[in-house]
Order: structure tokens, then C-alpha cells, then sequence
């Protein structure tokens, strides 16, 4: 159906009635928070009126990941416990990857959920919420290769930066990942409608964007690379920031390093999963490429881009991971000295390869939960010290919110830095200099830094 012929109210309800109300909770990743956003636009031009708390919402929905076991765990949970915000008529979805993987599976497990619906049937959601409010059930989870929303406007509710996805799906397939199940096989936008979408961000008065990919750096739109994409996107008026995540070590080209150098507005942070740093260990992962590779790409980042941030992903407990291979894992990210990392202990998933690994492969879990904590006091330690070494420095940070404490605001560097600097420093949005005066090893404290006005001399007294 197209948006130009959608009235005020959704799809079979009658005119000059009340606009019904959609809630959506997002787990997982920045492209869930970009889903979410694409729902919410999607909905709200076909008649909804979103709001903040599930509580009488006429819909809700929750927008799931299916990366760890855990994941899936948390959100069965939750729908039992968003239940009892229901009320007669009151239609419940599962939407994102946990959907597309279990499918029907979650209307088993769930009898209060409606639809489940994947990542490539967001554009049907008004039709089938239209449905489910008649008392029928839909699994909405075939792939479309050439679905991008393009004319769908997010509604965007982060404040201060917009999540741009520029590709979706992924062909890697590492032997512990479900996103080519979840997500499906790779494709990316044409480098025009990324643009256009940046020039509405811009009208929108924001300035920071997002380039989101499962392998964002592998973007290839049949004429355009990932390094034209960077220069187009940093070149639209108005946008002071431009980040992206997650690339993959194996498509840093020169290009794409070359424009991370020479394009000011270009943040100087790269998110860099490393995974393990054993070459034997990233072969069984299938990451297609061994330590040696991923410190020659650090390294020619580095010699393009002086002071750039490193951060991480890193997975312990694979099966047959040995002692060595995890002090390989340790030794890395000692050479490497990443600003911080994300650290999760290995989560078998249904038909990833790495479940059908020998049963003797498997790591107890007692040695794992030593690994884990071992390595995290290492990345943590890491952390600290170079943070201790930026204190006197002197950055661009952009407000983001009001921290957790109520009582200070937290702000961002280019470096992706998290800043604290005091609540009447400026207003959500503003961009401040401040000098780096204190830290807690993970977290700094920022003290804003007043331009110094020459002072014009006293006039002479009279004697």
C-alpha cells in the first residue's frame, strides 16, 4: 500500500475515530535502534501515535536480537511480564531477529503474541496489526534482497545522532554468528538515497550520523565503495560527525583508510572486532584472516591516522580453545592497547556451524568464567592507563543526555570518549571544548574550557 493513499487512521478503522497508540521496547544492536525508528515512521504515518511506556498502548512490540542465547532467554521473559499491560483489544508482536529465527515458534511459546515479523516486513506491519486486532495471528519472515525502506521516514528518537543503515545483511558467516540467518545475504543502498537521507537528517537539526552495517566497510553499491560513501556522506552540509560500526579487518582497502584520514568530519574511531587473537582460533571462527593480518590493518590505520581510538569485540570459551590460544587472545589486545572492548563469553547458537563442533570441544564453564574475568581486567587495566595519559587534554564534545545520576550531562568526544561535564555547561545538542580533568579509568570528567576575551586596561583615577 502506498504511504500516499494511507489515511489518518490505520487501515480499517473508522474516520474521526481516536488514533490508536504503539509502544516498541528494542533489544540488541544499533540496527535494532534503526529498525525501531523505521517502524515508529512507518506507523505513525499509517495513523499510530507512538508512546514511551507500554502501559493501555493499543500495540505492542518488541524488536528483538538473537546474537547470545541470553538474549532470547530475556525477551520470553518479557513478554510474559508486558502482559499485564494488555487490555481488550490490545494486539502484541515480535519483531527482529529473534523473530526471523524461531518464526512461528515464538506464537508456541508466547499465545499472547500476535505477529512475528522479521526485519525485511517491517513495510507490511500496518495490514498485519490491522489483522491481529481482528484475532488473527501472522508470521511475516521471508526475505527480501530488495528491501531498504527508502521511503519510509524514521522516526528518530536518540536526540543528537541518526543510525544510518547503508547495508543489510551479511555473507561472511563465521561459524558462531546467526546474522546470515537473522538478516540474510548482504546488499547495500544505492549511494544517492544514503545522501538524501543525510540531507533530512541535516533538516532535522541534527549533526551527528551513524553508518550502520553488519560488515559496514564492505559496502559496495555496484559503483560506489565504502570510501566514496564516507566522502559523500562527509561532504553534505551540517553534519559535523560521521561514525560507523561495524566494520570487518578484512575490507580496511587504502581507499577507505584514505578517506578516514582526509575527511575532516570523519570521527577518528574505528570499532575493530577482533574476536580472538589466536590465529588457530580465528580459522576455527572462520573470520578469514590470522593475527598477523588484523596487526598489519592496526597498523596501517594507525600510520594514516595518528591518535586514533580502538575498540573491540572479543569471544572466549570457543570450543577447543586452549590455554594458549586465550593467552594469544591476552597478548593482542596488550600490543594492541584497545580503548575498551566488548567481551562475551561464547553462546552456542541453533544452526550456526559451531554447534555441530565435537562435544569435547566444548570449554567448562568454570574455566571460561576465569578467561572472562581475566581478560576483562586486562582490557580494563588497559583502559585505565591510557585514559590516565589523555588527563590536560583538551576536545570537541557533543552533549548527548542527562547522565544516570541526574546531576551532570554526559557528552561524547570524536574519539567516542565518554565525558561528564557539569548540567549548566550547555544543552543537549551543543558541541563544548572541554579540558579532560579528571577520570574514574572508564569514564572521564570534562571541565569546560572559556575562551579568554583581552582585557581592556582601567582607566587612570584622578589624583
Amino acid at each position: 500500500m502506498s504511504d500516499a493513499l494511507v489515511t489518518a487512521a490505520p487501515i480499517g478503522a473508522p474516520i474521526g475515530a481516536p488514533r490508536p497508540t504503539v509502544y516498541i521496547e528494542t533489544y540488541g544492536c544499533q540496527m535494532n535502534v534503526a529498525d525501531s525508528e523505521l517502524m515508529y515512521g512507518k506507523l505513525v504515518a499509517s495513523g499510530y501515535d507512538a508512546v514511551d511506556v507500554p502501559d493501555g498502548a493499543d500495540v505492542i512490540l518488541v524488536n528483538t536480537c538473537a546474537i547470545r542465547e541470553n538474549a532470547e532467554t530475556r525477551v520470553i521473559g518479557r513478554l510474559g511480564e508486558l502482559k499485564k499491560f494488555m487490555r481488550p483489544g490490545s494486539v502484541m508482536g515480535v519483531t527482529g531477529c529473534m523473530a526471523q529465527r524461531l518464526g512461528p515458534r515464538v506464537l508456541e511459546q508466547a499465545r499472547h503474541v500476535s505477529i512475528v515479523v522479521g526485519p525485511d516486513g517491517y513495510r507490511a506491519l500496518p495490514e498485519l496489526l490491522d489483522g491481529a486486532r481482528r484475532g488473527e495471528k501472522f508470521t511475516a519472515t521471508d526475505f527480501d534482497l530488495e528491501e531498504h525502506y527508502e521511503d519510509v521516514v524514521a522516526r528518530r528518537f536518540e536526540g543528537v545522532k541518526a543510525w544510518i543503515p547503508v547495508q543489510r545483511g551479511c555473507d561472511y558467516r563465521c561459524t558462531y554468528c546467526i546474522v546470515p540467518t537473522t538478516r540474510g545475504p548482504e546488499r547495500s543502498r544505492k549511494l544517492h538515497e544514503v545522501v538524501r537521507e543525510v540531507h533530512e537528517v541535516v533538516n532535522q537539526g541534527l549533526t551527528e550520523v551513524v553508518l550502520l552495517g553488519q560488515t559496514v566497510n564492505s559496502y559496495n553499491d555496484g559503483t560506489h565503495d565504502f570510501a566514496d560513501l564516507l566522502r559523500a556522506v562527509g561532504a553534505v552540509d551540517g553534519i559535523r560527525r560521521v561514525r560507523y560500526t561495524s566494520p570487518h579487518p578484512n575490507d580496511f582497502s587504502d581507499r577507505v583508510i584514505a578517506a578516514m584520514a582526509e575527511v575532516p568530519t570523519v570521527c577518528g574511531h574505528i570499532h575493530l572486532p577482533m574476536q580472538s587473537g589466536s590465529t588457530s582460533m580465528l580459522k576455527k571462527m572462520l573470520r578469514r584472516y590470522s593475527r598477523e593480518d588484523y596487526l598489519a590493518c592496526v597498523e596501517r590505520m594507525r600510520a594514516a591516522i595518528p591518535g586514533l581510538a580502538l575498540t573491540t569485540d572479543i569471544i572466549v570459551g570457543f570450543p577447543s580453545e586452549t590455554d594458549e590460544e586465550f593467552a594469544d587472545t591476552l597478548s593482542l589486545c596488550q600490543e594492541v592497547r584497545f580503548d575498551d572492548a566488548f567481551m562475551f563469553k561464547f553462546s552456542p547458537r541453533e544452526g550456526t556451524p559451531a554447534t555441530r563442533m565435537p562435544a569435547e570441544w566444548t570449554i567448562p564453564d568454570d574455566i571460561v568464567a576465569t578467561r572472562f574475568e581475566l581478560l576483562l581486567k586486562t582490557v580494563r587495566g588497559i583502559s585505565r592507563e591510557n585514559n590516565m595519559r589523555r588527563l590536560g587534554d583538551t576536545v570537541e564534545v557533543l552533549i548527548e543526555k542527562v547522565a544516570r545520576d541526574g546531576e551532570l550531562l554526559q557528552a561524547r568526544s570524536r574519539d567516542f570518549k565518554t565525558i561528564m561535564v557539569p548540567a549548566d555547561a550547555g544543552a543537549i545538542g551543543d558541541y563544548l571544548t572541554v579540558k579532560l580533568s579528571g577520570t574514574t579509568g572508564a569514564t572521564f570528567m570534562g571541565t569546560p574550557v572559556v575562551e579568554q576575551t583581552e582585557r581592556k586596561p582601567l582607566p587612570m583615577m584622578a589624583g
